[in-house]
């Protein structure tokens, strides 16, 4: 049975916590560190945007600047994601492919929501398996309204996919920040009320974050067969954190156009 570190959730802005993925899939390429599973929050909420993407496309900025809402570039593809502190738990994996039984990246993906789908049953909620299509990459979803999103980035055998578990979930606010095309705020809202869903809507009650992270943690360990053992980063990769912080992740070069 493999062993893997385990970062307990914890909270860092956007900026942190894009350097801190970053860090770990580099460290994990040059062999110097485990698989890894972290869970974290995002403190002040923000927008993530694919690294393809142009924000101005995707993003109300004028708002997001107003309602204190950092944005933030990925490495790793896919679309906008409102990341919410009061609603939401993120997810790291960052491992060899051949650990996780394939180099195809659809079976990856289905083996880790396989433990998130575990964790979300533990939870009291059934999620079922979505592929995905050209628009949008595979996630978990309730009577076909999305539960959990993910996107990935593959470099020489590593993949880091980092995703979204939804506790809650606040529309309006957050077609307050994300364009959808052809569709006012209002409008967006109350087509997302039909197309997304949360683990406090489907169960009537709020989860805490620290509930949510055991639950995950408990469905990767049961899905992947692996140990966890808690762990924190290495001092080196501190130091690049904080590096790859200030000098990619704060920067509007980084954010605004890819470029660093």
């Amino acid at each position: 049975m493999d062993n893997w570190r385990l970062l307990p959730l914890e909270t860092n802005n956007a900026f942190m916590n894009m350097a801190v993925d970053e860090v770990i899939l580099n460290a994990r390429i040059a062999g110097e560190v485990p698989n890894t599973l972290r869970f974290y929050r995002w403190h002040p909420s923000a927008v993530s945007v694919g690294r393809n993407q142009n924000p101005e496309n995707e993003v109300y900025l004028d708002a997001c600047k107003q309602l204190g809402v950092d944005v933030v570039r990925r490495i790793s593809g896919g679309g906008t994601v409102y990341h919410d502190f009061e609603g939401e738990v993120t997810y790291s994996v960052v491992a060899k492919t051949s650990d996780l039984g394939s180099n195809d990246i659809t079976a990856v993906y289905v083996k880790i929501y396989g433990a998130i789908t575990d964790a979300l049953r533990l939870l009291g909620v059934t999620a079922d398996f979505s592929g995905g299509d050209s628009k949008n990459c595979p996630n978990l979803t309730v009577n076909d309204r999305k539960i959990s999103g993910s996107s990935q980035t593959l470099t020489r055998g590593v993949v880091l996919q980092h995703g979204t578990i939804l506790r809650s979930v606040d529309l309006p606010k957050m077609f307050q920040l994300l364009k959808l095309k052809d569709a006012s705020c209002t409008q967006a809202a109350d087509i997302a009320k039909r197309k997304i869903t949360s683990i406090q809507t489907e169960l009537g009650h709020k989860i805490s974050p620290d509930t949510v992270a055991n639950a995950l943690a408990q469905g990767f360990r049961a899905i992947l067969k692996i140990q966890l053992e808690e762990g924190k980063l290495t001092p080196t990769e501190l130091e690049l954190a904080n590096k790859l912080y200030k000098e990619k992740y704060m920067t509007k070069e980084w954010n605004l156009d890819g470029k660093t």
